[in-house]
């Protein structure tokens, strides 16, 4: 069970302490020398969200409600190596008798570049069962180097930071999907598709996805109409084939995600939107 809900809140993907407004720092090249030159941020068109915007979801796990997530962006902005920032969270916890049996509490979050659409800082908080890490990452799009740094549960200090070289403008899960929900999809035929970029934990990815046409979902709040898109899986030991992930985006200009279904060998899961708050556009769904 613990398994599903962390699954689902990767794919997705919290005002905590830890974190300042108008923070700045610089992770330094390998070999210590420095780049002369400014970063070179590109523009994306955001027309998805605003800042206020709240999106719940049910987590299921066959036919039973295993758990609860919540996606939501600050009110506030925030200032990162003087860029403006979006901040978002995503928090995800089993609900019910799984609680009792496979406590699962997560938090994880970003600072979003709010005209490049790429992360400054992210971070995981995870409390399963009797497990906990907090991890903290930053993205220095000056040298294109990553820092990632691990709370010591002995100490209560963190510990000394690891460094990887990454791509140009590289994405973390969360913000990764943010600037997902900016994809024009207008244009694209069923079965044509496109490969995303990210890093997560100590691993780049190349994920591709395809986009699968249109579909009606209904759902607690009424039928929506939804651009459904496969990931492509690779080889792995929890999901049941490359295609075991479908997922439902709204056909409108938020781009919220709608539905999820994972087939895994352990059985079914999947979580689906119950409410939403201050969403930018009118949604497209049929009450």
């Amino acid at each position: 069970m613990k398994q599903v809900i962390i699954v689902l809140l990767v794919f997705l993907g919290f005002s905590l302490e830890g974190f300042s407004q108008g923070e700045n720092f610089y992770i330094p090249l390998p070999d210590g020398q420095e780049k002369p030159i400014d970063p070179q941020y590109g523009i994306v068109e955001n027309e998805c969200f605003n800042p206020g915007e709240q999106i719940f979801f049910k987590v299921t796990f066959g036919w039973f409600t295993i758990g609860k997530a919540e996606m939501k962006v600050d009110t506030r902005s925030y200032e990162m190596n003087g860029r403006d920032c979006y901040k978002i969270d995503v928090h995800g916890k089993t609900s019910g008798m799984v609680d009792w049996i496979a406590q699962v509490d997560d938090r994880w979050g970003t600072y979003l570049d709010k005209n490049a659409f790429v992360p400054h800082k992210a971070y995981r908080y995870i409390k399963e069962g009797n497990y906990r890490k907090n991890e903290i990452t930053k993205f220095d799009h000056l040298t294109d180097m990553i820092e990632v740094t691990v709370l010591d549960r002995k100490t209560g200090a963190y510990g000394n930071p690891k460094y990887y070289e990454a791509a140009n403008n590289i994405h973390d899960m969360i913000g990764g999907f943010f600037y997902f929900r900016t994809v024009d999809f207008t244009k694209m035929k069923k079965g044509d598709s496109f490969l995303m970029t990210g890093f997560y934990e100590d691993t780049f990815y190349d994920m591709k996805i395809i986009y699968a046409g249109k579909e009606k979902i209904n759902t607690k709040m009424g039928t929506i109409n939804t651009i459904k898109i496969i990931p492509v899986m690779p080889e792995n030991s929890l999901f049941d084939g490359e295609d075991s992930i479908v997922a439902w985006l709204s056909d409108d200009a938020n781009k919220i995600p709608v539905k999820v279904s994972a087939e895994m060998f352990i059985g079914s899961a999947g979580f689906e939107v119950t409410e939403v708050r201050n969403l930018r556009n009118k949604l497209n769904i049929e009450k």
